[in-house]
């Protein structure tokens, strides 16, 4: 059986991780655990893209050698993913050994199959993108836009790619959707793309003279290979394809084509729109093994991108060590729609967790279990429970479960924590109807007492289940005070009334999430 295979962009470790690399690895993190929830086998790829001219020159600046630097950075964006609590299956380095050598064997195979060829270029290439530009790259006014950053004229030999031969498949791949794009308005920007590029192709190369840092051309070793080139294989080179023979990898026939590659929309057109499924075509990949691109927005500071010239890159370290990684996982896939660009907000953030962790979910639990202590000695009784209330929850848990499952299958977040949120309103509403704190006055009203905490501790339970792949962490701890650590093997499919029988004892609650002060935020 295929694999769920999910890979985000590899990161540039060219400084430090912000806010856009932590949102991205969160949503894979969460959507990794949800298939496995589902009963799925998973392998969740990331990683740091470590070549590039602008690693030699941050190394050159600083005086430290390039490799040096690169492992330095890394371990940076290494320790954020794990203080996150993003576990991922593979780990992708650039300069790794078997990387470098799936490399080479495309290349070699594509210059045997008359796919590249050397031509002399002279023309405007731009520094921050390290890429070549041509006319059409320029502003209406003829400019090259500040996008470019630094554009200096060059003359060289270069290797290049015959992109402009599946140009024409592309736009067919595209348009019917074998090469698939998420969400689904991307769609026309990379046709509109398509139009404008014409028979460009690519230059895969560098002059060692210009950039030593990268993968050597293997049949011109004057040259090394241009980032992006190398960087995009990476989705393949780590999950198996053309690995030699006892390589740590997986198998490559059981785990392509990658069911979502997570990036964000400012890499979608050329790198992963154009370049990457256009390498795909060229090595063989069929149309039904090519890949899905599930593209997400920006987080902006007040409608600006965040940027380091500008000042106003959110560091998602800080933000865990004074919010907590619960508050931080949370905000990132609550408030940011897939594909569409969203406003970072600390106090939202901190409003967010406050109602809807806290106040919400974090008083049903501690309410639902210090009530069962107090009037049922921490003993769930199996009652009669066909009233209508008892029945509006039941049914309640299932309607919110099924929008859950929709939503987290449409990759869509948001809306699967608002299906959560929404079964936790209408159990605290049932609380204060049913008001077990008077039942328990009346020692005949007990087998309804025990309903209502019955009702309360179940929801608790399944909601712990749903909330594991958001906040695992926050998801044990709910688990360990109802005493019910079996819920961290259950599936989706195992989710059904009854997950705390008759008899069973609950604990002593705890906050679990405890309110954030006002004061922290100023």
């Amino acid at each position: 059986m295929k694999k769920y295979y999910i890979t985000t962009a590899i990161d540039y470790p060219n400084g430090l991780p912000h806010i856009g690399h932590a949102y991205e690895k969160v949503f894979a993190d969460i959507v990794a655990r949800y298939r496995r929830l589902r009963g799925e086998e998973v392998y969740f790829l990331t990683g740091v893209d470590q070549h590039g001219q602008k690693m030699q020159q941050t190394a050159e600046a600083e005086g430290v050698n390039v490799a040096t630097l690169a492992k330095r950075n890394t371990r940076k964006f290494l320790a954020l993913w794990e203080k996150l609590g993003v576990e991922f299956d593979g780990w992708a380095e650039t300069t790794s050994d078997l990387h470098k050598a799936c490399v080479q064997r495309i290349l070699s195979d594509l210059h045997d199959q008359g796919q590249l060829y050397k031509k002399a270029y002279r023309g405007y290439y731009s520094v921050r993108q390290e890429q070549y530009l041509t006319e059409k790259d320029r502003d209406d006014a003829g400019n090259f836009g500040p996008e470019w950053g630094e554009v200096v004229e060059l003359e060289e030999d270069n290797w290049y790619f015959k992109l402009s031969e599946h140009a024409a498949w592309l736009r067919e791949a595209v348009s019917s959707g074998a090469f698939g794009i998420r969400p689904e308005f991307r769609k026309a920007e990379v046709l509109n793309a398509l139009e404008r590029a014409g028979d460009t192709d690519l230059c895969i190369s560098r002059p060692k003279e210009r950039l030593h840092w990268g993968i050597e051309i293997p049949f011109d070793p004057d040259y090394v290979t241009y980032v992006w080139f190398d960087a995009l294989i990476n989705y393949i080179s780590f999950a198996g394809y053309r690995k030699e023979d006892g390589a740590p990898l997986p198998d490559f026939d059981g785990l392509w084509p990658a069911d979502a590659q997570l990036i964000g929309k400012d890499i979608l057109v050329p790198a992963h729109a154009i370049y990457w499924p256009c390498m795909l075509h060229a090595i063989g990949i069929p149309d039904d093994r090519m890949p899905t691109l599930l593209v997400h927005g920006w987080w902006n500071i007040r409608g600006e991108k965040m940027s380091k010239s500008l000042g106003n890159v959110v560091d998602p370290d800080q933000l865990a060590d004074r919010f907590g990684v619960d508050a931080l996982r949370y905000y990132l896939v609550r408030d940011i729609h897939t594909g569409k660009d969203s406003d970072f907000d600390l106090e939202r953030l901190v409003m967010l967790f406050n109602t809807e962790l806290a106040n919400d979910l974090g008083n049903l639990l501690n309410r639902s279990l210090n009530m069962t202590k107090r009037f049922l000695a921490a003993t769930i009784e199996d009652t009669p429970h066909d009233d209508e209330e008892c029945a509006a929850l039941r049914s309640s848990l299932e309607a919110a479960t099924a929008a859950y499952r929709a939503a987290m299958d449409a990759c869509d977040l948001p809306h699967a924590l608002e299906a959560i949120n929404s079964h936790v309103v209408h159990c605290n509403g049932f609380a204060e109807r049913n008001k077990p704190w008077e039942l328990a006055k009346d020692e005949a009203a007990r087998p309804r007492l025990a309903a209502v905490l019955n009702h309360l501790c179940e929801s608790c339970a399944h909601l712990s289940v749903l909330l594991a792949p958001v906040l695992p962490a926050a998801a044990a701890k709910i688990q360990g005070q109802l005493r019910a650590d079996h819920l961290a093997t259950l599936s989706l499919d195992d989710l059904r009334w009854g997950l705390l029988p008759s008899g069973h004892t609950t604990g002593k609650p705890k906050p679990v999430f405890p309110r954030i002060e006002v004061e922290e935020v100023a």
